[in-house]
């Protein structure tokens, strides 16, 4: 029987979203956060709501996904949960492209 995990986003109290990971019931990881019974993040933004969730086989998947969820924007993040997956690709060019705001340095002619 494979182990399962469940990656799991929250929005917390203050509009923040929260990036976890857990292999017991994701409601039971819920209920843990807004009872704050562990020192973290989402303790002082509570009350917490799950927004979304994905279930993994492969602790090892569930892991690279965890992480790559975590490194995204949140516009990105907010695509992810409204399941707007055909907005992802586009998203994700707007972070890894040039960055606009910067200017090449003056050179002295």
């Amino acid at each position: 029987m494979p182990l399962e995990a469940t990656v799991y986003i929250l929005r917390c109290a203050d509009g923040s979203y929260y990036t976890g990971l857990t292999k017991q019931p994701v409601e039971a990881r819920l209920w843990e956060h807004n009872e704050g019974l562990y020192d973290g993040y989402t303790r002082k933004r509570r009350p917490v709501v799950l927004v979304f969730t994905e279930t993994y086989d492969r602790m090892l998947d569930a892991i690279a996904r965890e992480q790559q969820i975590k490194g995204w924007t949140r516009a990105k993040k907010e695509a992810l949960i409204a399941r707007r997956y055909h907005c992802l690709p586009t998203l994700a060019a707007t972070r890894t492209g040039p960055d606009l705001r910067r200017q090449p340095p003056a050179t002295l002619d």
